[in-house]
């Protein structure tokens, strides 16, 4: 079996199955024939694995945007518009009794590329104004500050928080619905007092996300979503 291999400073063997490609990370002086005897091992999982991942790599290069399409935000579809606005917006408003229209309006005559890197810059400004605030409404609750609050376009964390109490958010969170948005702030606001993932570190958590474990789950769902579209 093909695979890439990485040696480090490490005691114990990874794999890894990024687009459809084994990625082996082992000790420096772990043998060869030790390295294949636990891949080996692993076969079955690794071949479901780059079945899947292949797929998914094949669904990102077909991944495109148009007028019409629909995007999530906070967890509601929200239909690309081409409107005569001076910046791009997500806009919400009533047709009815009961009834709302959700858009994004951007400017008319973009390619599909130029309408995915609006949709993207759309998300990170939305994503100042909204994640900055809420997170240091949020951090009176506990309470905590943390030192800076920035927005980044991390793939694979929806949060983050470093030794010198910075806080950074994916502008991807905002796919998300209002309540998992709460969720992954108060993670990283928890991580101010206990930077770990220790027992101590999700009973603050749960004090103020209860249902955090369902909120986890509703993140791994839409990150497996979004591993078959490409937001790059």
């Amino acid at each position: 079996m093909t695979y890439k291999l990485t040696r480090s400073k490490r005691k114990t063997i990874s794999l890894q199955v990024c687009d459809g490609i084994l990625e082996v990370r082992a000790p420096l002086r772990m043998p060869v024939y030790a390295i294949e005897e636990f891949i080996n091992s692993k076969e079955s999982w690794i071949l479901k694995h780059i079945k899947r991942t292949g797929q998914q790599a094949v669904n990102r290069d077909g991944f495109s945007l148009n007028y019409g399409d629909t995007i999530s935000f906070l967890n509601t579809p929200y239909i690309i518009t081409p409107a005569d606005e001076n910046d791009s917006r997500f806009r919400s408003y009533k047709t009815g009794m009961f009834g709302y229209n959700n858009e994004l309006y951007l400017r008319p005559g973009l390619t599909p590329e130029k309408i995915k890197k609006a949709c993207i810059e759309t998300y990170r400004t939305t994503a100042d104004t909204l994640l900055i605030p809420r997170t240091m409404e949020l951090a009176k609750k506990i309470p905590v500050s943390p030192n800076n609050i920035k927005i980044n376009s991390a793939k694979s964390r929806w949060g983050s928080c470093s030794f010198d109490k910075n806080i950074t958010f994916s502008w991807r969170l905002l796919m998300a619905d209002e309540n998992t948005v709460d969720y992954v702030i108060f993670h990283e606001l928890a991580h101010l007092i206990e930077m770990n993932h220790s027992d101590r570190f999700w009973a603050i958590v749960e004090r103020y996300v209860p249902d955090y474990k369902l909120r986890k789950k509703q993140l791994k769902t839409l990150q497996a979503k979004l591993s078959n579209e490409n937001w790059d």
